[in-house]
């Protein structure tokens, strides 16, 4: 059994930063991808980036070059590093995590999935509000 907690969400203005964490307690040998997803209410829940036991990662277009996904194997906590945020990614912020991992390859460069369907392990959450 596998524990997900997230932590470091909260309220910023445009613009500004926030950190994310999520601590991962239990069995957790074995995980070989971990995610960061985000839901507004009413709408599906959206894959925001991926990484995989090997470090390679995969983030989904409108977060490139202002979001950083990244963990400490030693303190098992996966970090999601958020800059220049907009009000529109207001959100619920949830850990994901997986012990198969699916890799999706394209012009032979694989990545970890950013699908709902590619995680079995889920934490409870983490508010994000972004004010204009």
């Amino acid at each position: 059994q596998v524990q997900l907690q997230e932590s470091g969400g909260g309220s910023v203005q445009d613009g500004e930063s926030l950190r994310l964490s999520c601590a991962a307690a239990g069995d957790t040998p074995g995980i070989h991808h971990m995610a960061w997803f985000r839901q507004v209410p009413g709408q599906e829940r959206e894959g925001v980036a991926a990484v995989d036991h090997y470090g390679r990662t995969n983030y989904t277009d409108p977060v490139k070059g202002r979001f950083t996904i990244s963990q400490d194997k030693v303190k098992n906590t996966l970090y999601l590093q958020m800059n220049s945020l907009k009000p529109e990614e207001t959100a619920m912020y949830y850990c994901a995590a997986d012990r198969r991992g699916r890799l999706y390859c394209s012009d032979g460069i694989c990545s970890p999935g950013l699908s709902e369907k590619d995680y079995k392990l889920w934490g409870h959450g983490t508010q994000v509000t972004v004010s204009s």
